[in-house]
């Protein structure tokens, strides 16, 4: 999986400790559609990090092997412009036994990525961070997710 960075423990992002996992491809819809500069995205920095290739083994290894880490949070970017990948690093999971939450932050609506969507519900425990960030809107805590998000229009929701 290409990938900008891979954190093996995080505590932000999710209301579990987390594995972060920063995809790497931003279409920067947030901004274009408000016409504001790309960099005043939280996640600007990590578009100018190298690309790294890291295998969905050497993933599930790092994962499976912190006993502190209880989900997977992919993000950073635009997973859902990685989404085979992101697709098979799941089913990696799955197919070796490990249900543990996997978390995609999207800033797509659900109704842009139906398809991606319907096929992530043959795995359990999927849960999404959708809506794009704007920048008038104010900050709210998200139940499911347990963490404050960025925009009032965002929300996380379990699809399976």
């Amino acid at each position: 999986m290409l990938i900008k960075d891979i954190k093996d423990e995080d505590f932000v992002n999710y209301k579990l400790p987390s594995m972060m996992i920063a995809t790497c491809k931003c279409n920067w819809k947030c901004c274009v559609e408000q016409g504001l500069d790309k960099s005043i995205c939280q996640n600007s920095s990590i578009a100018q990090q190298k690309d790294i290739e890291v295998s969905a083994d050497e993933i599930f290894s790092r994962y499976t092997s912190n006993p502190i880490t209880k989900a997977i949070v992919i993000g950073g970017l635009e997973p859902f412009l990685q989404f085979e990948e992101v697709y098979e690093l799941i089913k990696y999971f799955r197919d070796n036994g490990c249900k543990d939450d996997f978390v995609i932050y999207t800033g797509y609506y659900i109704c842009e990525i139906q398809d991606k969507v319907n096929r992530l519900k043959e795995f359990e425990n999927i849960i999404l961070k959708t809506g794009r960030y704007i920048d008038k809107l104010n900050s709210r805590y998200d139940e499911m997710l347990g963490i404050t998000l960025a925009s009032s229009n965002q929300y996380g929701i379990k699809i399976s």
